[in-house]
């Protein structure tokens, strides 16, 4: 199994959007997403999806444009990003997702040995603007962040031949990189990666690449290049039953 990584979607099937308000790259970008996941993308792999899949403003919209993600190869994990208006409470989504789609909130699952964790995030305290409405939700977020990844920690997250990836829509840090209660639990808990998704014209070369020695990957789709990301490549492990 090897597992890949995209955010920021953008889909809307339903009530087409253009994207290319956001630069020329983003024109028809969803058949580049999905021409280039069929080129790299093999069905027993994993691909996470952290944020922003789709436009639309209610679940049973939004399954359009997800049913669209899951006829592609390989098993799918959804987490939620800040224009993902349609998410209902998560029990509901879980029900109603296609098969082979799973979804994170506030917690982790378990596929094979790769456990997945994660939460939306927020922006963080620094220079700019930084409201006490923002200092509610950056708060809120954190403890869902230790939420998930103590419960990463209980599916064996840390343990030998488990790997442990944290998804986040947010970056964990500011532009200036400077420490962050999301990145206190970073390095207190030590996944293996992190990816994150929201930043868009942002180059690589520009990004939080670590944390320490954690490799922190920005996986915004105009960023890639509209090309999932191979995050790990465990094609040569044995996966547990």
């Amino acid at each position: 199994m090897r597992v890949f990584a995209i955010a920021d979607l953008h889909l809307s099937f339903t009530a087409p959007k253009p994207m290319t308000v956001f630069g020329p790259n983003w024109a028809g970008h969803p058949d580049a997403i999905f021409e280039h996941w069929q080129d790299t993308v093999h069905p027993d792999d994993l691909v996470l999806l952290p944020g922003d899949l789709s436009w639309a403003m209610r679940l049973p919209e939004a399954l359009q444009d997800l049913s669209r993600v899951a006829a592609m190869p390989g098993r799918k994990v959804l987490l939620r990003g800040n224009h993902d208006y349609w998410w209902p409470a998560i029990g509901k989504l879980r029900a109603a997702l296609p098969a082979g789609m799973l979804a994170v909130q506030n917690d982790a699952l378990r596929v094979g040995n790769v456990v997945v964790s994660g939460t939306r995030g927020w922006v963080t305290p620094g220079p700019d603007s930084f409201t006490d409405e923002d200092r509610r939700i950056y708060e809120r977020e954190q403890e869902r962040l230790r939420l998930s990844l103590e419960h990463a920690r209980r599916l064996g997250a840390g343990t030998p031949g488990v790997h442990h990836v944290l998804m986040l829509h947010y970056p964990p840090t500011g532009p200036h990189f400077t420490p962050t209660a999301f990145t206190d639990l970073i390095a207190r808990h030590r996944p293996d990666r992190v990816v994150y998704g929201h930043l868009h014209g942002v180059p690589v070369s520009r990004s939080l690449q670590h944390w320490g020695d954690i490799p922190t990957d920005l996986v915004a789709a105009d960023g890639l290049g509209f090309r999932p990301k191979l995050i790990l490549d465990l094609s040569g492990e044995a996966t547990p039953d």
